[in-house]
């Protein structure tokens, strides 16, 4: 890893917005999952959850373009489940709905924890993730379509939650917990050498500030029967 490098991985880090992020309810084509992800990392979200057959999940690393490297999905055997997580955080989850009695999505406060609900492409978020959820939202429409496409709709909402933190100065400071920054940093920095280390079951080493590790250390594959 070059200095450049890690300094492009550190600021990405620092700029990282923990307590913002997506649910998806059974949005299950790769090339909405993969779109979604590409949103979530440009606007500093560093996890999404979802509710997808496992199936399906496979099936995000080909179409991905490598957003499923910076940005975690955490995928849930169902809804409850995954709202109980959310939950746990302190985080309030609004979903994209079309209804009567839903709130335009710029009066919503996203400096505060928020996740995004989306629904699956045809039929939209469904009866319990509606009954689960603390509100919804919708993108005021001008034309005949009532909706837009579920990625477009995510990439729509988000800028404006990325708008509304960086008016409030929260992509200024650090926001990760110091210990999953430097894990990531080391896991996007130095993969070859993280996944040699998990698969052994051995500490990450040491890196300094530009990124190199420290001391001697030497990726070397177990002879057949070692650390048995």
């Amino acid at each position: 890893m070059t200095p450049e490098r890690y300094r492009k991985i550190r600021a990405v880090l620092e700029r990282r917005q923990p307590d913002l992020t997506v649910l998806m309810d059974n949005v299950h084509k790769p090339h909405n999952l993969s779109a979604v992800l590409r949103t979530c990392d440009a606007v500093g979200i560093p996890e999404i959850h979802a509710v997808c057959p496992a199936a399906d999940m496979k099936k995000l690393g080909h179409t991905s373009g490598g957003s499923n490297k910076w940005v975690q999905l955490r995928n849930y055997p169902n809804l409850p489940a995954a709202f109980a997580e959310l939950r746990s955080r302190g985080i309030k989850t609004y979903a994209a709905h079309l209804s009567d009695d839903t709130l335009d999505y710029r009066d919503i406060d996203y400096t505060r924890p928020t996740a995004l609900l989306l629904g699956a492409e045809k039929e939209g978020v469904c009866d319990q993730a509606l009954e689960l959820a603390d509100g919804s939202i919708r993108i005021p429409m001008q034309g005949m379509v009532q909706s837009f496409n579920v990625s477009v709709a995510a990439a729509i909402i988000l800028a404006e939650a990325q708008r509304q933190r960086q008016a409030a100065g929260m992509y200024d400071t650090p926001r990760l917990d110091p210990a999953l920054c430097q894990r990531l940093l080391f896991e996007w920095g130095w993969p070859q050498v993280a996944d040699y280390c998990q698969r052994h079951h051995l500490p990450y080493p040491q890196i300094d500030g530009d990124g190199q590790i420290v001391g001697e250390w030497r990726q070397t594959e177990p002879t057949s029967g070692a650390n048995r």
